[in-house]
């Protein structure tokens, strides 16, 4: 959501944040609904008020004895009120006109965002680590994993396609991911694990502003919920509708949870394999911090990630998204990880500052010390990171000409002395 009065006071400004995301100029429309709406509520208020003053005239009249002027005033009141329900209807509708506008109008872009049409020309910043060199052809996830027990058949039989079916030492190994990444997070990031719902409500949908862009890519459930498919939906929503002191800040939230996505657009990609289903698992940070530490917490956030994929020995590059290629966020950094069976960089985590876009629609505000006035922080997310994915990584890169795959040694601990993955008989 965006702040009316920076458009009522900085149209041109605002039409030119718009069309670097490629959208026609939009403030003629948003001031008329908003003039509109304004004017409709002022004369709702004068009616307001001018129905209290006959009001009370009436019983002025009624004490000196004016019979006839308590009559007319009693006639002009009842008019008032059989006009202003009207008016509240008509300022409603005005009113949900602007919100929709608004709603359906992407984040203002960080000045530093580079302009681009596309993935194609966002923005190369570093990697870490190299390729891994192979005696043999490297081979891809997808025909070395079913062996090991990532059963695609199964998945598909159960649920159809984009829906697999662990087994075994790969099922571990998968859950062996997800608990070093929270731990991680929690004893050495300082971020507070949290379990929360993977059903939400519309309005938590429109809050973290999945809704009404992403609306496509959502499942539904038959009584109007949405599962979630990110739970960034259902830690950023935490914060809402709250006003947080200054000292509160920054607040690190971080959740491991099943994410459900219908893929809608992306027909005919990735459909062989783990990396694009319907239910897979994420774990995710979520930062709320004051506009002064905003981008000192996105670098954090993004080092956290890629200090995960170092611990994993996982060869990666970070990318920092340009115009063309941005979602709702503000500033965004990709993390693409290196998958030799592929010979391509994947993406495996974003890590994103998303301004107070997020906190506006959530109503989700902080008063900063010795102030009345109430202000809104930013919210920050990243992925740290996606699971399957990371799965899929370590496949690939920790592959042997065998056909089993080496377990990284960072996740020793959680593998009960399990250190390779064997082809099943």
């Amino acid at each position: 959501m965006h702040d009316i009065r920076f458009i009522r006071e900085n149209p041109e400004a605002f039409d030119a944040a718009m069309a670097r995301r490629g959208l026609a100029p939009v403030s003629p429309e948003i001031l008329a609904l908003d003039e509109e709406r304004r004017a409709i509520a002022t004369k709702l208020q004068e009616a307001q008020s001018r129905r209290n003053e006959a009001s009370k005239a009436i019983g002025k009249a009624m004490g000196q004895g004016d019979t006839e002027q308590a009559e007319k005033l009693k006639a002009e009141v009842s008019e008032l009120k059989h006009s202003m329900p009207a008016l509240e209807e008509e300022e409603r509708e005005v009113a949900t006109k602007l919100e929709t506008v608004m709603l359906n109008l992407p984040n203002m872009l960080a000045a530093s965002v580079p302009d681009g049409e596309g993935e194609e020309d966002n923005v190369y910043l570093r990697e870490w680590g190299e390729k891994p060199n192979f005696a043999f052809e490297p081979k891809e996830h997808a025909d070395i994993a079913p062996a090991l027990g990532m059963d695609f058949e199964t998945g598909t039989k159960i649920s159809g396609a984009r829906f697999t079916f662990l087994r075994g030492a790969m099922s571990r190994l998968h859950r062996a991911l997800g608990q070093f990444m929270l731990d991680t997070n929690t004893s050495e990031h300082g971020y507070t694990e949290c379990n929360p719902p993977l059903l939400i409500n519309e309005e938590a949908g429109y809050g973290t502003g999945q809704l009404p862009k992403f609306a496509e890519d959502l499942f539904r459930t038959t009584d109007g919920r949405l599962l979630i498919s990110t739970s960034e939906m259902t830690l950023g929503n935490s914060f809402r509708e709250q006003i947080f002191a200054e000292s509160d800040f920054p607040m690190r939230i971080t959740a491991l949870t099943p994410c459900f996505r219908s893929e809608a657009g992306a027909a005919g990609r990735d459909t062989r394999g783990f990396i694009r289903q319907h239910q897979f698992e994420k774990v995710e940070l979520i930062s709320a911090a004051l506009p002064e530490q905003a981008a000192e917490e996105h670098e954090r956030i993004t080092g956290i990630a890629e200090g995960l994929l170092r611990s994993l020995g996982l060869h990666y590059r970070v990318m920092e998204l340009c115009s063309g290629d941005m979602g709702n966020m503000m500033k965004t950094y990709d993390l693409e990880v290196w998958l030799p069976g592929q010979g391509a960089y994947r993406e495996i985590s974003s890590c994103s500052d998303g301004g107070t876009f997020q906190p506006r629609r959530m109503n989700a505000r902080y008063r900063p010390e010795g102030s009345k006035k109430s202000e809104y922080f930013h919210l920050l997310n990243g992925s740290g990171l996606a699971v399957g994915r990371t799965l899929v990584a370590i496949i690939e890169n920790y592959q042997q000409a065998d056909g089993s795959v080496l377990v990284p040694e960072a996740l020793h601990p959680y593998m009960g002395g399990v250190t390779k993955l064997e082809p099943i008989a």
